[in-house]
């Protein structure tokens, strides 16, 4: 059964980031200015912070998964569909926050996954779907990619519904893993909301979304084209953040393990740092393809560890509650981060836009330097536990 889970998240994300590497050129040929891309790229993050947190709610008050998840992945191929018929950037707009709809149910793919693992592999668990995410995420952006070179803009939509239409017949099949629940009450989703752990971690991967939203999924595809990429090199972009996210994706758990959680979070935000402080600076494809592979490799080494501490110490009938809170959160920066850096951009130039998206990932290093010491990163004591529990 997991095997199925696997391909069918593996479809959800192909549905989603087929059309990334020519998205922001495809509504540049529409008419947008830099500030209505950002707002369509930050659309995304917006409907999932609107819907991320009762749709947790709701799942952990019912007791269900699958359905959202078949919800998810339908939503992901009428985005899709939408996008390739939209024939002004407001349509985009619209089909772009539908995308936003279909990720939302992230929250409840990621718990109903780690329902499959016992509680204290919940690390592993989440490396590895992060890791099918990024390998779905790959395919789609080659796949995509090369398809736009050969075929026009519109390849990519037709590849992406089709292939979302087929996902969700195949989610229709997954067996539900039974979860053990008690009734949910205003109190305990207080507690596991305003659980100041959760909050940090959220705040961080709030951080992380903004950066990454900002560059790899934003304005890297504009700055390319800006120096003569052709759309095969677009295409080669996302690759090659694709495969860094990938790799580290898959080695996060291992890499934690070794020097440490607090120690993986401050590299990670220092390799974003530095990679998106560099883009403005560089001049050749290679360059850029360079700080694409450090700012992939960052992405992808922090965010199974943010997860894995969101929902760590949180009973099982309670995660998709915290995960929503976790992932409504981080839907601030993927709205944030593209929208403040196409506003400035637009107002000071490309450069000082990702000289300002370099400080997010500044302030993202010493917020983790500055984690309060009596929050010990992935402890599950008696105190905390009874807190994240309700």
């Amino acid at each position: 059964m997991t095997s199925l889970f696997i391909l069918v998240t593996l479809v959800y994300w192909f549905a989603m980031y087929v059309y990334m590497p020519i998205l922001t050129p495809y509504a540049e040929s529409m008419g947008a200015s830099l500030s209505m891309i950002g707002l369509i790229l930050g659309s995304y993050g917006f409907t999932q912070m609107l819907i991320r947190i009762p749709l947790g709610i709701y799942s952990d008050r019912i007791g269900r998964r699958k359905v959202f998840v078949v919800l998810g992945v339908a939503c992901s191929a009428i985005s899709c569909i939408g996008l390739g018929i939209a024939s002004t950037p407001w349509l985009a707009l619209l089909f772009r926050g539908l995308a936003g709809v279909a990720a939302a149910a992230w929250v409840v793919f990621t718990v109903m996954y780690a329902s499959f693992y016992p509680p204290e592999h919940s690390g592993k668990a989440m490396a590895v779907i992060m890791f099918y995410t990024s390998v779905g995420q790959l395919v789609a952006s080659t796949l995509g990619g090369f398809a736009a070179d050969a075929f026009g803009y519109k390849a990519p939509f037709i590849i992406g519904g089709a292939a979302g239409l087929a996902g969700t017949m195949l989610s229709v099949t997954i067996k539900e893993p039974v979860v053990r629940r008690e009734p949910l009450n205003i109190d305990s989703l207080m507690k596991v909301g305003l659980n100041p752990q959760l909050l940090w971690v959220s705040t961080l991967a709030l951080l992380v979304q903004a950066v990454t939203f900002a560059t790899i999924y934003g304005f890297n595809q504009s700055y390319a084209a800006s120096i003569g990429a052709s759309d095969q090199q677009l295409t080669i972009l996302m690759l090659i953040s694709a495969l860094a996210i990938a790799l580290a994706s898959r080695t996060s758990d291992l890499v934690a393990g070794r020097i440490g959680e607090r120690q993986t979070l401050i590299l990670s935000f220092l390799l974003m740092m530095l990679a998106s402080g560099s883009v403005p600076y560089t001049s050749s494809m290679l360059a850029l393809y360079l700080t694409q592979a450090v700012n992939g490799f960052g992405r992808g080494l922090i965010f199974p560890v943010l997860l894995s501490l969101s929902i760590k110490c949180v009973a099982p009938d309670k995660r998709s509650t915290a995960m929503g809170f976790f992932q409504a959160l981080y839907g601030i920066g993927m709205t944030a981060g593209p929208v403040f850096a196409g506003w400035v951009s637009e107002l000071f130039g490309m450069r000082t836009g990702y000289l300002s998206v370099a400080l997010v990932g500044l302030f993202g290093c010493l917020a983790v330097i500055g984690w309060p010491r009596k929050w010990q990163i992935g402890d599950c004591g008696q105190t905390n536990s009874s807190q994240m529990n309700g």
